[in-house]
Parts: C-alpha cells; structure tokens; sequence
C-alpha cells in the first residue's frame, strides 16, 4: 500500500470528513491525522533584503469564505489550527519557511485551504506570514483578499514592478499577499527565470512563513519548477470526489522529500 493510500484510508476511518456550512461561500478543510514526517528543511540562500510594505487593505473586504479571519472560533477554524499543528511537529526542529499548496485538479479547494492556512499561521506563531499566488493562469487570492487591481508576482518577474510594489499587507491580520498580478501569455516562462527564485529568498529574509499557491498539479508543468524553490508541498483533495488515481499520478510527479501530508478538503 501506498503512502498517500494509507494517508486517505486512515483519515476515512477517523471520520475526518465533514461538510460545514458558514458562509454564502462555504469552505471546509479537514486535515488528514496521517503521516506528515519528512526530512530536513532547505536552508534559504542570503539575498538583499526588500524594501517595508506600505501598501495595506482592510480585512473588512476579505471573501467570507476565509474562514480563519472571519470565524477564528469555528470549528473549521480549527481545523485549520489542527493543520498548522501538524506543520509544525513535522519541521523535526528545522524551520519549515515556504509551503506550496497544490491538489491533482482544479476546483478541490486548494486556493481556499492556502488562503486560510496563511491567515492561520500568522495568527497562531505571531510572526510576519506572507501568501503568494503562483498560479498566473487562473489566480484567485486577489478575489479572496479582495484587493483592488494592481502589480503582482507576473509584474515583479516580467521587470514591470519591485517586489515591493506588488505586497499588500491585511490590516490587523498580519498577512501580506502578492497576487498574481497582470495574467502573462506564457506563465512558466516567468515561474522559470532565475527572477522566481530570487522572489522567494527575498521572501524568507521578510517573512517567517511564506505559503504559495499554484497551478493544478497535473494539468501544468508550473509545478516542477516550483517545487525545488519551497521547503514543503501539501496536496489538497476533495474528499469523495478526487479519483485516488490523480492522487497516485500527482505523488509520482512531487519531490517525495518535500511532501507533507494530505489535506481533505470538501465544501458543503
């Protein structure tokens, strides 16, 4: 049996599946109790340090689907605390700095388990938490934080924008998010160029937790050249609905060493 195999069927025997309904836009995430040990963490490489955000949104305008902000006492906001729980047991006494969310296909929730993780993590360690929406194709935190139009990761790779203009911190929230930005013509162009990897280091001396999010694990190549730039990948399916064939498929394509854990995800 496989790992990921053992991961789901545990978390089905526990009844880590639940449907929960909140908010006109609904989200549910329920972390499988499984396997999520790994090895060593990849040290960030030192770079110039970026410049103080200045630009800021309030939290008011936040999507009621991140839970983690607008119902912090719920109970999938908890299950949110209990996946950033996991995390942080896994790191073995190395600090886990950049996580990717990816899931087998669209429409699993992996935007929305990214998005709250973020808001999580910068609520539960205190600490300066960054999200970054990699996925140039169909990018959605822009939406989710609604923030108004302006230079995102596209921007700051394509040489139209600093890094610095592209960052918008949530007031009172401790987040800060670079969107997408202007959708390119040919985004793994972009997420391949050395500009990429010195976004993300330029991150970790900013940021004590970066989350990014991406394309679909298994329609893009994107994947394959994010994944050496993070310290660990967290696959988000939906429960009930992700054949356990894309999630074999998807666990053969990732670095095995950076893999996490399973996220079961289902809204109601």
């Amino acid at each position: 049996m496989s790992r990921m195999q053992t991961i789901l069927e545990k978390a089905e025997r526990e009844g880590a599946v639940m449907r929960v309904r909140s908010r006109p836009d609904p989200a549910a995430v329920v972390p499988a109790a499984a396997d999520m040990s790994v090895g060593a963490a990849v040290a960030g490489a030192g770079q110039a340090g970026v410049a103080a955000v200045v630009r800021t949104s309030p939290a008011s305008r936040l999507n009621g689907a991140l839970v983690a902000a607008a119902a912090s006492d719920g109970v999938v906001a908890e299950q949110y605390r209990a996946l950033c729980t996991r995390i942080a047991h896994a790191d073995q006494g190395a600090t886990t700095s950049v996580i990717l969310v990816t899931s087998p296909g669209t429409g699993e929730g992996k935007s929305l388990t990214a998005a709250n993780l973020a808001l999580t993590m910068a609520r539960e360690y205190h600490r300066p938490t960054c999200i970054v929406d990699a996925n140039l194709r169909s990018p959605r935190l822009q939406q989710l934080f609604g923030l108004p139009d302006g230079p995102g990761l596209s921007d700051v790779l394509a040489g139209r924008a600093p890094l610095e203009e592209g960052l918008t911190t949530i007031e009172n929230l401790g987040v800060t998010v670079l969107p997408a930005g202007a959708r390119p013509q040919h985004p793994a162009e972009l997420l391949g160029t050395a500009m990429m990897r010195q976004v993300i280091e330029s991150l970790r001396l900013q940021f004590d937790r970066i989350v990014v999010d991406t394309t679909a694990a298994l329609a893009r190549s994107d994947m394959g050249l994010l994944t050496p730039l993070v310290d660990r990948i967290v696959l988000v399916v939906r429960a009930g609905v992700t054949p356990k064939a894309s999630i074999a498929d998807v666990v053969t394509t990732l670095d095995a060493t950076r893999l996490l854990g399973v996220v079961l995800n289902e809204a109601a």
